[in-house]
């Protein structure tokens, strides 16, 4: 009751202080990250998130199967008595904490895992075969609910606006973020803010930059048709697998002869990846087939690139097909696989993130990130709403070094995930604080207890 009635003395004095900085004030301001920190690094708080990541790495689920997840979170929200609202998306949950109106700030965790079998023998493994949490949504969701609780524990009276905590399902490839903001969970949203755990960077240690971060990626799949016959009688057929083959050579070259390597911005904006990874034709030595497949995917840091890349691929099979008498379909959408455009990090938002996270680790502690070719939904919601997308360090010295996600051998330090709740909570207070709106009227709520859609 004391640590909680000094976290509101010091909230409302922060409240002050946002409305005229001074140096000091400042400084003051400055503290509530580190606050933050110390208390995320309570044992009750860091063994509440523990138990949290672990119960749900043991019971896997995939994109918008996220059923038994989605339903520890809600009752976690239940226990902590905070509203929220589900379904979104089919097992997403948007709770709130809060005046119910401006500004409103979001913070957002996927729950998604992979098909994968896990291969890391610990008392938590996976009870499920063939699905694992390999790229850290289990840390993400435990983080976020870690945030929530920290957030109605001690501040929930003192938010001089609201906290949208955004749980949604299928990040991994199926585009569960495009369906939240269709169903309109950012549509009062200011500002966003998305956090991904980090096997190459060191704990205690934060990644980002402003503009592109991650490549849009799409997906391509062409089949080409001739006329099959005898492999001894080549003269007699078209080709399909010389066709194929062509279009493979030709696709690489869209990157290596199309890209000016002069530009300035090649580094960033124009980047592209052409990658073939599908070749399928034919089941006998001596018979040439009627038809090959490709697929493959492209990936791109702006819209103008990814559409032209994507133009260029289909003008490269269709092409060359011909060239090679034969017939060429290409299908963008295989499998319903989702494009994802790129993640572009909103500058000023990026710039106020720097300051939280320096405030809290220390500026010697924030690592510039070099653009990456992989993809991350958290773009729909920065193609919506400003947002700011970062990666949170765990490589730690005294263990043993953490191998890249999507391994069956992934694991998580679980020292990251005081490090994830603090800056979530130290990112929502501190802009609900410096972006206060000017009418003094007080907001309606938005969000109503447990309702269901």
């Amino acid at each position: 009751m004391a640590a909680t009635l000094q976290w509101r003395c010091f909230l409302l004095l922060t409240l002050f202080i946002s409305i005229s900085s001074t140096p000091t004030e400042q400084q003051t301001l400055a503290q509530i990250p580190i606050n933050f920190l110390s208390s995320a690094k309570t044992p009750e708080l860091v063994d509440y998130m523990v138990s949290i990541r672990r119960r749900i790495h043991e019971n896997p689920e995939l994109g918008y199967e996220e059923f038994e997840t989605s339903k520890l979170v809600r009752e976690e929200l239940d226990r902590l008595g905070i509203r929220y609202e589900h379904p979104f998306a089919v097992t997403g949950i948007v709770a709130s904490i809060g005046t119910g109106g401006p500004p409103f700030v979001a913070l957002r965790a996927d729950m998604d895992a992979l098909a994968l079998q896990e291969a890391v023998e610990w008392e938590h493994k996976s009870k499920v075969a063939g699905k694992m949490h390999a790229c850290g949504h289990d840390a993400h969701v435990a983080m976020l609910l870690g945030a929530a609780k920290l957030l109605q524990e001690h501040h929930s009276h003192d938010l001089q606006g609201t906290v949208l905590f955004v749980f949604q399902p299928a990040e991994e490839g199926g585009g569960g973020a495009k369906q939240m903001v269709e169903a309109g969970v950012v549509d009062s949203v200011d500002a966003i803010f998305g956090i991904h755990v980090s096997t190459r960077y060191p704990i205690g240690t934060v990644a980002s930059r402003a503009g592109p971060l991650l490549a849009g990626s799409g997906f391509f799949e062409a089949v080409i048709t001739g006329k099959g016959g005898h492999a001894a009688i080549p003269h007699h057929t078209i080709d399909p697998i010389l066709a194929a083959s062509s279009i493979v050579v030709s696709l690489q070259h869209l990157v290596s002869r199309e890209a000016d390597p002069l530009d300035s911005q090649v580094d960033t904006i124009l980047l592209q990846v052409v990658t073939v990874g599908k070749f399928e034709g034919g089941g006998a030595f001596n018979v040439i087939p009627d038809s090959a497949t490709i697929g493959g995917t492209f990936r791109a840091f702006s819209k103008d690139s990814f559409a032209q890349i994507k133009q260029r691929i289909e003008q490269v099979v269709t092409g060359q097909a011909k060239v090679q008498r034969c017939n060429a379909t290409i299908n963008f959408n295989p499998n319903n696989k989702q494009t994802y455009p790129a993640t572009v990090n909103d500058a000023s938002l990026h710039e106020y993130f720097l300051g939280i996270a320096g405030d809290m680790l220390g500026t010697q502690n924030l690592k510039v990130m070099e653009p990456l070719m992989g993809a991350e939904d958290f773009s729909f919601y920065a193609e919506k709403v400003p947002g700011c997308f970062f990666f949170v360090g765990m490589q730690s010295e005294t263990r043993e070094p953490l191998v890249a996600s999507h391994s069956p051998q992934y694991q998580v330090n679980e020292d990251v995930l005081p490090y994830g709740a603090a800056l979530h909570a130290s990112l929502a207070v501190r802009y609900l604080l410096e972006h206060q709106p000017g009418s003094a009227t007080p907001p309606e709520e938005v969000i109503r207890p447990h309702d269901e859609l």
